[in-house]
């Protein structure tokens, strides 16, 4: 007998929440688009913006410093919008030309963006249709070669050596001189940057009227030029725009002949992408004089080239299009340039090849500036680069080995091998916190990576307190005495060679004039290698691949820059809906009824409180724990609280009269307000919140999940910690409390709706952080019976997750310890400053 087949369910439901761009998500069930809707679309208040305050340059006038944060913009170029002479409009092709449709261009995107079918793959998909949308893979390709390609253009130039024809026919000439390097460059433009582009300098300043460095348009540098281009009366209005580089090679294939790529990334208003040639040779060549320098010129024209569209624009205004559609006067300038240590000495022309080498010349820079880049000075445009310098340099290269030789001339090879073993296991063991990565294995993993060491970071500081001096840890973590520290290093005997670690000086420095270094981080290259330069060559034959490349990124250039422009006009704002489907916008939720609700959920407790005006939204999960008691004493027992109807009573009791003389917990439970109603129990909460790092800027929305399971995919229960609201007056970490949660739960009490939480409470041990690590330190709290005080309260009182880390001390951990064993296992712990940006801002 043949068992029936389930019917297929298409997606009926999908999500055009306009404040989202290009959602668009599908879902089955009306249930399933709740979830969507509560997981991305909630949204806290945005918290003010600083307000714009005149910039005044007279010394003799009197400012008048405005109260709380504020930014000014710069007086000359400030980016007065344009409006051109009338031009003739383009003739407009059909609305999807050169697609036949809406369903053509969305399949095309899919099968060569997203999906990134192989051609025969393609083919043999045309040919289970029988009126298929494209005749085959070809047909496809020159679909995508015939979208208008007004603001994609791409270049090819070849470049030489100088004696190339000369030495042609020379059997004795090095190979590496009869060979045409290929220079491929792009430019495109994108639609979707309207709204996130600085169209004039800020100043920026805190609430204390400190000043604010954030991004590249609030530093010092961008300020400094704008002054220099204010001397022309033609750049007044004007908007500047920074172009700012990076460059970084790449291995595509070492089995295959060691395939390198030298991808140049260029970013103003306009992306490009360029791919420099990189001169490889037989390996008796490589290392002469003569071949370096001909790589180190190479490099040098390949820019010259590349930049040379920018150098007219560079002193006197031109007119663009920005991506919101409006005009500008835009004069550019050449930015800050990101590149790890190798990069900056190529760029720099400095040859370390183990000679003796004398002293730099900056005859070449000056060349190179008064002939082609005004106001351009590369030795003051290296941007400091946290990945190679720190992350890398600093931390893995330097502060690991530092304690790994410590360890060996302290304790010899064996013991030492037994203490990493030790502080492998401290990692471990450290608990669970969202976006923090666990290190099963401890540090001790073959090919370290970037990610890696960046969460290593921030977990390594506790793991070897007790195993090496204060002195040790006191040096790791003292990083608020930079300039002292670094001083200190610089007056040791000569003999010491750390050119990554020296970069340090300059980062005080480079910060007010670039803002934040993490925007100017090698990292942001070395991401965009595997779209620009890894998945292209993939995807080629592997023979003569660069031309293949260039030919594949051209058409997903194509295609980005087509849905670009398509969503700016709407067109894409819906997807293409099959028959008997609903769009859903937030703002039209109430038009639906329940006859839409496919799992019989009530719509009113699908979606947030819209008339909430707090900065930071703490939610219950919307999905309550079916299978639970919903009766308090059934509840307590089930948890082990058995005084949970008590403790409820207490909170309501606080809840009803804030301002009694007796607080709650001291209050007799007899006289307190008496509940034996029914409790909805909840696994987890959200708290959605902004913490951006441009206080000016319009994005840094965040969102973390504080869970309270008994068991976590199928494992040991997971019980969060949280911050808890205590004296907003003072400041930083005295002004919170911590706690661990127990257990997540709601109920109805006189009309009233009260979100609780059962916590766990930690005191905090002394005044001050940790000497050492310059770190909190708490100890589980416990009442006269010597049992751990635990409390009821409100939801809305949660600020914030927080992270705890075990302080192991000087002995060896149990190795059969995990890390959902940490937080009861332990006597005391580090409130971890670096788990995230939001809890070190608002904690320390």
């Amino acid at each position: 007998m043949t068992e029936p087949t389930s019917e297929f369910r298409s997606r009926k439901y999908y999500c055009i929440d306009s404040k989202v761009s290009a959602c668009r998500r599908g879902f089955k069930t009306l249930g399933g688009y709740q979830q969507h809707h509560n997981a991305i679309h909630i949204e806290p208040l945005c918290p003010t913006h600083p307000r714009q305050h005149p910039f005044v340059n007279d010394e003799n006038e009197p400012e008048e410093i405005p109260q709380g944060a504020y930014f000014t913009y710069h007086p000359v170029l400030d980016g007065t919008p344009y409006q051109p002479p009338d031009h003739p409009p383009h003739p407009e092709h059909d609305t999807w030309h050169p697609f036949p449709s809406h369903g053509h261009f969305e399949l095309a995107n899919f099968i060569f963006h997203h999906n990134q079918m192989p051609a025969k793959q393609k083919d043999d998909l045309m040919q289970t249709h029988g009126h298929p949308p494209f005749n085959s893979d070809t047909h496809l390709y020159n679909t995508i070669d015939s979208i208008s390609s007004h603001d994609v253009q791409w270049q090819s130039l070849s470049l030489q050596h100088p004696d190339f024809e000369i030495l042609q026919n020379d059997p004795n000439a090095a190979p590496w001189k009869h060979v045409e390097y290929d220079l491929l460059q792009n430019q495109l433009s994108n639609p979707e940057f309207a709204g996130g582009i600085d169209y004039a300098l800020q100043q920026v300043f805190g609430e204390q009227g400190q000043r604010v460095w954030t991004d590249l348009m609030t530093g010092n540098w961008a300020w400094g030029q704008c002054n220099t281009l204010a001397d022309d009366p033609d750049c007044h209005g004007a908007m500047f725009m920074p172009v700012i580089l990076g460059s970084d090679k790449t291995t595509v294939s070492i089995a295959t002949g060691q395939n390198d790529y030298y991808p140049l990334y260029v970013s103003a208003s306009n992306l490009h992408n360029n791919i420099h040639p990189i001169p490889k040779t037989e390996r008796g060549h490589n290392r002469s004089k003569e071949f370096q320098n001909f790589r180190c010129h190479l490099f040098h024209v390949s820019l010259q080239a590349i930049l040379e569209s920018f150098c007219h624009a560079m002193e006197k205004p031109e007119i663009v299009k920005c991506a919101d559609g409006h005009y500008q006067r835009a004069v550019y300038g050449l930015g800050p340039y990101i590149a790890d240590y190798p990069e900056q000495l190529l760029l720099l022309c400095i040859n370390l090849d183990g000679t003796q080498c004398g002293r730099r010349s900056h005859l070449h820079t000056r060349t190179l500036k008064q002939a082609y880049f005004p106001h351009a000075d590369v030795h003051e445009l290296l941007a400091p680069d946290i990945l190679h310098q720190i992350i890398k340099g600093t931390f893995k290269d330097h502060l690991i080995k530092w304690v790994d030789e410590y360890l060996v001339i302290t304790y010899g090879e064996a013991q030492a091998k037994l203490i990493w073993a030790d502080i492998d296991h401290r990692i471990a063991v450290v608990p669970s916190f969202l976006g923090l990565r666990q290190f099963p294995q401890g540090q001790g993993f073959k090919q370290w990576m970037g990610d890696d060491s960046k969460a290593l970071i921030k977990v390594f500081l506790p793991a070897i307190a007790g195993h090496v001096p204060d002195k040790m840890v006191q040096a790791i973590s003292d990083l608020t005495a930079l300039d002292a520290a670094l001083l200190c290093f610089h007056d040791k005997p000569n003999g010491i060679s750390l050119p990554r670690q020296h970069s340090l000086c300059h980062y005080c420095h480079l910060i007010q004039q670039f803002g934040a270094p993490n925007g100017l981080c090698s990292s942001l290259t070395e991401s965009k290698h595997h779209k620009a330069v890894k998945e292209p060559w993939r995807r080629s034959s592997g023979y003569l691949a660069l031309g293949q490349m260039l030919v594949t990124n051209q058409h997903l250039d194509k295609l980005a820059q087509f849905w670009a422009k398509k969503f700016a006009a709407g067109l894409l704002s819906q997807p293409l809906l099959p028959t008997n489907t609903i769009p859903i916008n937030s703002d039209s939720i109430g038009d639906l009824n329940d006859e839409n609700c496919q799992d019989g959920e009530d719509l009113a407790d699908a979606f947030a409180d819209e008339e909430d005006n707090t900065e930071v939204i703490v939610q219950l999960a919307k999905i309550r724990v079916f299978h639970l008691p919903t009766r308090l004493q059934a509840i307590g027992q089930l948890i082990g609280v058995l005084n949970l109807h008590g403790l409820v009573c207490q909170f309501l009791h606080d809840q009803r009269n804030p301002d009694h003389h007796i607080p709650g917990h001291e209050m007799n439970v007899s006289l307190c307000p008496d509940f034996n109603g029914k409790v909805h129990v909840f696994h987890s909460a959200v708290a959605s919140f902004y913490a951006p790092s441009n206080i000016c800027g319009v994005h840094g929305m965040l969102r973390h999940v504080i869970h309270s399971t008994p068991t976590w995919h199928n494992g040991p229960a997971h019980h969060d910690c949280v911050f808890v609201e205590h004296d907003p007056t003072l400041p930083g970490f005295q002004s919170l409390y911590v706690a661990q949660v127990i257990l997540f739960f709601s109920f109805h009490f006189c009309g009233v709706d009260y979100p609780c939480v059962l916590v766990r409470w930690f005191q905090t041990i002394g005044d001050q952080p940790c000497p050492n690590t310059g770190i909190w330190m708490v100890e589980p709290e416990f009442d006269v019976d010597g049992q751990r005080l635990i409390s009821v309260i409100h939801l809305d009182t949660i600020l914030h997750p927080a992270h705890l880390i075990p302080i192991y001390g000087n002995d060896y951990i149990d190795h059969d310890m995990q890390h959902s064993d940490s937080l009861l296992a332990f006597v005391a712990f580090y409130v971890n400053k670096f788990s995230d940006y939001h809890a070190f801002e608002i904690a320390f």
